[in-house]
């Protein structure tokens, strides 16, 4: 979206500093919906104009891309919302917003990747084995806490 400068000496086309709902969406590569859905859940914000229309920053496009990585991490949107405000809002994140942001990431991250790895390698193993116990099942109820659980029940 362009706007037309209207200056007594030139009528240059200068890049409009804000973005309509569909071309903030098209640009990021999400549905309108989903950019909705961001805005009610305080992750990106828009101002109306005169016509009621939303309007998103350039910046947001930057920030719905942020939001888009953490989601392939398996970061909630919870974890992201509180992430996101630390950067700011009205201009695009710095490479130092960034680091800092990533670094607050890791951790996180390390822990589902740990967390994925114990499953893929039991779950491996459990193929196959048709217990079908909700009770016992070593990816379903780890060091069998129900059974336990239910073992103590009968035992008062």
């Amino acid at each position: 979206m362009v706007e037309v400068n209207r200056s007594k000496s030139s009528n240059i086309k200068l890049p409009s500093d804000e973005l309509s709902v569909g071309e903030t969406a098209r640009r990021s590569g999400i549905s309108i919906s989903t950019l909705h859905f961001y805005e009610r859940e305080g992750l990106v914000t828009a101002r109306r104009n005169k016509g009621n229309q939303r309007r998103y920053a350039r910046a947001m496009l930057r920030r719905i891309a942020i939001i888009r990585i953490a989601q392939k991490a398996g970061l909630t949107l919870a974890e992201i919302k509180d992430a996101l405000a630390s950067l700011p809002q009205d201009r695009v994140p710095s490479v130092r917003d960034w680091r800092r942001l990533s670094s607050a990431w890791q951790s996180a991250i390390e822990i589902q990747l740990h967390n994925l790895t114990i499953l893929r390698d039991q779950f491996e193993s459990c193929i196959g084995c048709g217990c079908l116990s909700l009770t016992d099942c070593p990816l379903r109820n780890p060091n069998d806490v129900k059974g336990m659980s239910l073992l103590s029940e009968d035992v008062l």
